[in-house]
């Protein structure tokens, strides 16, 4: 068979993998940019191993082995991502100067359309939970050590046994089951809305439509109507976090540079298996530029957390322009297809 030919098989193999393996490194690392950066390592490692498989495992198992141990490698020379309420720090000033970090490797939020982009034959639609990727467990999962992250992602995730996982690990059984307990303990402390029941859809679109309406308004008593009591709102790479509806209330009416209605706009999203949405603000130009991209965190009692993410190149990765268009039915069309290509 020629080296062509070969080449052809392994990708018509591995390839449809993509999404949900970028999915598992994103789990791992924080980051879609590093996760998709070791996806392409693992398929590396897999071409060059190819010859060598020997369907003692299925394909998929082969594929998560690697990409496992990739990520493993890759957090020996990093950092783990936080969100500013992951840095040990109490909650700010609303009130007070906001102090920006760019130099802390934050967490990233995971545009779905980079796991479920594929089609609709994609195996990620399949095997992948939306729950598996949400925001707040990927960020608890940020304070776990990587072989505990490993652990709970291909015991509890991936639905792998402990067999598997400890002779991936190189570890015992004893100690996999240790471990995994130990690790959802943590988890369950970090990421107490995990067992929360979903919010019924059609109440979930009048609070999203709710929101929506009261920022573009500028509104920012309706808005603090539609937090939780005890919600909180974070935004990296500021590195402050806000606690309780009314000191988020003050955060936007201080820091926030809109005055007036239409100075925002809000262009839905997904990420990280739930709607999100993009802000863009109206600067000097009388234009809207992208401002930042908010994952906010809906429960039956309202939103409960809001992570604003202040890195303009999030924009790029939603396929979303950097100045929203100017023409109304432009607009409209943008709206209309992030939309229909987060569902």
């Amino acid at each position: 068979m020629s080296l062509a030919t070969d080449d052809d098989v392994f990708l018509s193999l591995v390839e449809p993998l993509r999404g949900e393996l970028t999915a598992h490194c994103y789990r791992m690392l924080g980051s879609v940019h590093d996760a998709e950066d070791l996806v392409q390592e693992t398929y590396i490692r897999a071409w060059r191993a190819f010859h060598g498989f020997e369907n003692r495992s299925s394909l998929r198992t082969w594929m998560y082995r690697i990409a496992t141990n990739v990520c493993l490698t890759a957090l020996e020379s990093r950092q783990r991502r936080p969100l500013p309420t992951g840095l040990g720090q109490p909650a700010s000033d609303p009130a007070g100067q906001l102090a920006s970090r760019p130099e802390t490797p934050w967490l990233e939020p995971l545009p779905d359309t980079v796991v479920w982009g594929h089609g609709d034959d994609d195996p990620a639609a399949a095997v992948l939970s939306r729950d598996s990727v949400r925001l707040a467990f990927v960020a608890a999962l940020q304070h776990l050590t990587p072989p505990q992250r490993a652990v709970v992602i291909l015991r509890d995730v991936l639905a792998w046994h402990a067999s598997e996982v400890a002779e991936l690990l190189d570890l015992s059984v004893a100690a996999v089951n240790s471990s995994l307990q130990r690790a959802r303990a943590q988890l369950a402390k970090l990421d107490p809305e995990a067992a929360l029941p979903p919010v019924e859809e059609e109440h979930a679109q009048q609070m999203l439509a709710a929101y929506v309406d009261a920022f573009e308004r500028y509104d920012v008593s309706r808005i603090v109507e539609l937090l939780t009591e005890d919600a909180v709102w974070e935004m990296p790479p500021f590195d402050g976090w806000y606690h309780g509806a009314g000191a988020i209330g003050t955060l936007i009416s201080t820091h926030c540079p809109a005055e007036k209605p239409g100075d925002q706009v809000l262009v839905p999203v997904m990420a990280n298996g739930r709607p999100a949405l993009a802000l863009y603000m109206l600067e000097a130009d009388g234009r809207h530029h992208a401002f930042h991209v908010q994952v906010p965190t809906l429960t039956e009692r309202g939103f409960s957390h809001v992570v604003a993410f202040f890195e303009l190149s999030l924009f790029d990765r939603f396929g979303l322009p950097r100045v929203l268009p100017e023409d109304p039915e432009e607009r409209r069309a943008l709206r209309a297809g992030t939309a229909l290509a987060a569902g």
